[in-house]
């Protein structure tokens, strides 16, 4: 069974949600910064999302927030970059080597991650995805390409350079610059052409209950 979506999230709906307009949140540790890009439920709180998807400023090297039972997705998107040490429970350490902008870390949110700098602050994209609730995956789109897209949330991150993405179901082109963000509901089979010189990230969400 779907989960089911909002009022003003429904099957075919396509939102643009413009860089420009997020709201930089300062971390308690004075580590960086965040920007929500968006969350489902929209609105929820850190500790009732579905899932959620951010960009962070990292300023300093430091620890990561544990979160219970979230599978995290990181992406480089600027700077020289970052290691993340993980450390097991037996004491081992794994290193995310995250080091040309769009490398990729996967781990789960309860683990601990200390994050070290390569050379200075970096800029990260984040997905957080609740684990007894659904399921989140993470493609990078360099350059003129298309692809299909079917899950129960689709979104399309301009992570750099700028791009126009047209859909099968829609009248044109949609021009996305740097950070800008195309949420689409429920595709099923959407054909989806981009065009330009830039880098997208789609995350396909796909609901477990």
């Amino acid at each position: 069974m779907t989960t089911a979506l909002d009022e003003t999230h429904r099957p075919g709906n396509t939102t643009l949600l413009r860089g420009a307009d997020l709201v930089a949140t300062p971390w308690k540790n004075g580590g960086g910064v965040t920007r929500e890009v968006a969350a489902f439920p929209p609105g929820a709180a850190l500790d009732a999302f579905v899932w959620r998807v951010s960009v962070a400023d990292v300023a300093q090297a430091g620890p990561f927030s544990r979160f219970e039972g979230i599978d995290r997705t990181l992406v480089l998107l600027s700077g020289a970059g970052m290691l993340l040490d993980e450390t097991s429970a037996a004491g081992s350490i794994d290193t995310h080597a995250l080091t040309r902008p769009l490398d990729i870390a996967r781990f789960s949110g309860e683990a601990q991650i200390d994050a070290r700098l390569v050379a200075g602050a970096t800029r990260d994209f984040n997905l957080m995805v609740r684990r007894d609730t659904a399921v989140g995956d993470v493609d990078v789109l360099r350059g003129d390409t298309q692809c299909t897209l079917s899950a129960d949330a689709v979104l399309l991150f301009c992570a750099s350079g700028s791009v126009a993405v047209a859909l099968s179901d829609a009248a044109g082109p949609l021009s996305l610059a740097t950070d800008d963000t195309l949420w689409i509901d429920a595709p099923n089979a959407l054909q989806c052409v981009v065009k330009g010189d830039g880098a997208l990230l789609a995350i396909s969400i796909r609901y477990t209950v």
